[in-house]
């Protein structure tokens, strides 16, 4: 296949050097591709540069203000405590630019070839990049998404996620208006960090999508921590007042703030890539459709990450990014074996709130409805380091169990450091534990994880 392409500058172009696109230029150049990638902005994408990486960096730095108050319950003092915003923004700016640097390594390492420019689709094969066309056998976009803004009296005085990383100050008073992970996550990285902080959002309750149970949880914990709820209003008008900013919202009501943080979703970055010239369809939100096998309407042109519109998560792109190069240049199915596919169920992730949420599997809701006998296990508890620390903060732990097989079909955590711990849950979970095999577990002890071993009675 490789050989037969040879009339085209590349095999594989890949517009976009985020996660996805990288892995899926680094596995095809090992599989002896000819690959190029084109990046207008910073190597490494969203989750190096203005998310996941920075914004773990950031939580760290909020809990801090609570680590210093809980050491006194273990006979640590000290003297005044203080934060410098500057410090904490540049010293992740420096360990952003660290990581820009090795993305670079890893592509030039494996021999692809990186083009700093925006690339444009001018033709099913022609990609143009700066004052150049190039053309490649295969196209990969994966351009991911871009925070989504919408628009109102005066929404040019908020700002997204992309901003609140590189802050001159910071703020006294902040407003987050949004109900997914990323107003849950800076909510509690504002007030983790002194900010008088308050979240609006739309429905009843945030993080639609997860399990309810976790959901009220979480709210009763940030509540606990001082940021003050706002639903469902949500802002109809910002103005500049008082030094600050003013914002009236639906319900009637004003607040008053130094910074508003839209956090209101991201949509596919698709616009300006000259896809309909290339006759890729196009979703009413952006997104590109494909098929099991990534790729768009167009049979040699391919999309994965947050630009289809699936599973926003970086370590989903890499996975898709994967199957890409494995299943143009792998032996598999060049030799018509079996085509690589990501496999959507029981997809673990975190929320890095405070404290966290971790969770793999459907949801409580969901699983009533696909199981006719769902047992339910749930556990909250004060963990024992606030024994002595004196804070008020609980875990709560979820298992449930198809009672037809004694499957565990999920698992779902709100406490200290639930990513770490549901990571190696998830592994069991997806090959396919039983209840009984969790309980012949012996625990580690004393931990928190091992509370997920040593639940017996079902809770509903």
């Amino acid at each position: 296949m490789i050989h037969a392409m040879q009339q085209y500058d590349y095999d594989l172009f890949v517009i976009g050097a985020g996660s996805g696109g990288v892995r899926a230029a680094r596995v095809a150049a090992s599989l002896g591709a000819r690959v190029a990638i084109a990046e207008e902005r910073y190597l490494g994408g969203t989750c190096v540069n203005v998310g996941c990486v920075p914004k773990k960096l950031f939580v760290y730095g909020a809990h801090f203000g609570e680590d210093f108050e809980d050491a006194r319950g273990f006979g640590w003092t000290s003297g005044a405590v203080a934060f410098d915003w500057p410090t904490l923004r540049d010293n992740k700016s420096r360990e952003i630019e660290r990581l820009n640097g090795v993305y670079r390594g890893l592509l030039e390492g494996a021999g692809v070839e990186i083009l700093e420019s925006r690339a444009t689709l001018v033709g099913q094969h022609d990609v143009r990049v700066a004052n150049s066309t190039v053309t490649a056998a295969n196209i990969l976009v994966c351009t991911g998404s871009w925070p989504f803004v919408p628009s109102f009296p005066g929404s040019d005085l908020a700002i997204t996620s992309n901003e609140a990383f590189y802050l001159p100050d910071l703020p006294r008073r902040a407003l987050v208006v949004g109900g997914g992970y990323i107003a849950v996550e800076f909510a509690g990285i504002f007030a983790g960090l002194g900010v008088h902080t308050s979240l609006s959002y739309r429905r009843e309750l945030f993080l639609r999508g997860f399990d309810d149970g976790i959901r009220r949880f979480v709210r009763a914990e940030m509540i606990a921590k001082g940021i003050a709820m706002l639903p469902p209003a949500r802002p109809q008008s910002i103005e500049r007042a008082n030094g600050g900013l003013r914002c009236h919202m639906s319900d009637g009501s004003a607040v008053d703030a130094d910074l508003v943080l839209m956090a209101t979703g991201r949509r596919p970055a698709s616009k300006g890539l000259g896809l309909e010239t290339a006759g890729v369809t196009l979703a009413r939100n952006g997104a590109i459709p494909v098929d099991d096998s990534y790729r768009t309407n167009v049979p040699h042109i391919y999309a994965i990450g947050d630009v289809i519109d699936r599973v926003q998560l970086t370590p989903v792109a890499i996975a898709e990014g994967m199957c890409v190069a494995h299943n143009l240049f792998g032996g598999e199915s060049r030799h018509g074996g079996p085509r690589r596919r990501v496999n959507y169920e029981n997809v673990a992730t975190a929320i890095f709130c405070q404290p966290n949420i971790g969770t793999v599997g459907p949801t409580e809701e969901i699983a009533r409805q696909r199981y006719a006998r769902l047992e339910v296990y749930e556990s909250s508890f004060k963990p024992m380091k606030h024994t002595l620390s004196g804070r008020s903060e609980r875990s709560l732990m979820k298992l449930l169990v198809n009672g037809e097989d004694d499957k565990v079909v999920a698992a779902h955590m709100c406490g200290p450091d639930a990513g770490e711990i549901v990571q190696g849950l998830s592994v069991a979970i997806n090959a396919g534990a039983t209840k009984a095999d969790f309980d012949a577990t012996i625990g580690i002890h004393p931990t928190a994880a091992e509370e997920f071993v040593t639940m017996r009675e079902v809770a509903r």
